[in-house]
């Protein structure tokens, strides 16, 4: 079993884009790209909490899943 971002719906849902999320959460946006593709294969958990205080999440299951 895998971690995977679910960061694409969260953003496509709020027709938010990447360059947004960067600027809100001040996380480098080559990083954000990363995890909007699910292509990281570490997680700073600093960089999630970052990104669910600016979506307004409070379920992490919103953001990552286990598969």
């Amino acid at each position: 079993m895998q971690l995977h971002s679910l960061l694409k719906q969260e953003l496509d849902a709020r027709h938010m884009t990447q360059q947004e999320l960067s600027r809100l959460t001040g996380i480098r946006p080559s990083t954000i790209n990363d995890l909007y593709h699910d292509s990281r294969t570490c997680i700073n958990k600093e960089h999630l909490g970052k990104v669910a205080e600016a979506l307004h999440i409070d379920d992490i299951r919103r953001l990552l899943i286990l598969r």
